[in-house]
């Protein structure tokens, strides 16, 4: 009897082109703020989890409960070559990367507002990856092309920001950037919290990058205040942190902005 017409071959087509291993890498150098690894397979910009091992040859994580994350920046002689976004005391050789096979990406949506950021996008402090759950939000690249410059909009309607001296004498438009300069301790960011306050824009994406520890509360809680807070989204990278972070906390404000 033939039975091979009546055989659904379609979730066999499934099983076999599924994965059911992880390809790992193992840290074979490691010079200055540069991580090589012999595999695994990456692309520019993949975002790399690294274990340290403990002295009996199991993974460990760090103290923070969480494995070293790295961006693939290169390759050289058949390595992996990557640069880490935080701590790597404990990596060493023989340490395993595991590829994520994604660039860095974060959750975005009105969960996020109120809340404050790391420069890679982690909200209070929560593991990459596993931010708290965003009532319809998407997962979101912050590598992204810039807009064709001809399909930008023109700047031509008024953002009044509520500081009187600025809406009356320095008007600013939607779209426009602007800049602030001044020295130290001479009201910038007591400023921009009164924008923040008082602005028409229904949301606020302020992004703290490369200020001192002590500022980033100073200003969530005396300049932004709770009132601010209710319609903002901070994200913080203070100038202890790696300067890789540094660079992806603009891009995770303007992804979240997007």
């Amino acid at each position: 009897m033939n039975t091979g017409s009546r055989i659904d071959y379609s979730r066999y087509r499934k099983m076999a082109n599924d994965t059911y291993y992880r390809v790992r890498g193992r840290v074979v150098n490691v010079v200055g703020l540069t991580i090589e690894s012999a595999g695994p397979d990456a692309k520019m910009g993949d975002i790399c989890m690294i274990y340290p091992k403990s002295k009996g040859g199991s993974v460990v994580v760090d103290v923070q409960g969480r494995p070293a994350m790295a961006e693939v920046v290169g390759f050289h002689d058949g390595r992996v070559q990557l640069m880490p976004y935080e701590n790597v005391a404990g990596i060493g050789d023989g340490s395993i990367v595991e590829n994520t096979d994604s660039p860095l990406r974060i959750n975005v949506g009105e969960g996020l507002i109120g809340h404050t950021l790391d420069g890679l996008g982690r909200i209070d402090g929560t593991h990459y990856g596993k931010g708290v759950p965003l009532e319809n939000g998407i997962s979101y690249s912050v590598e992204n092309m810039p807009p064709d410059p001809l399909t930008r909009d023109l700047v031509s309607d008024v953002l009044p920001l509520g500081v009187k001296a600025v809406d009356g004498l320095l008007t600013v438009g939607k779209g426009q950037r602007i800049g602030i300069f001044a020295g130290s301790g001479v009201g910038k960011s007591t400023l921009l919290g009164m924008f923040a306050r008082n602005t028409k824009a229904d949301i606020n994406v302020i992004a703290l990058i490369g200020e001192r520890g002590r500022e980033v509360r100073e200003f969530v809680e005396r300049d932004l205040g709770e009132e601010g807070m209710k319609r903002s989204i901070v994200v913080c990278a203070t100038s202890d942190k790696p300067a890789l972070e540094r660079t992806k906390a603009a891009k995770t404000a303007t992804s979240i902005a997007e």
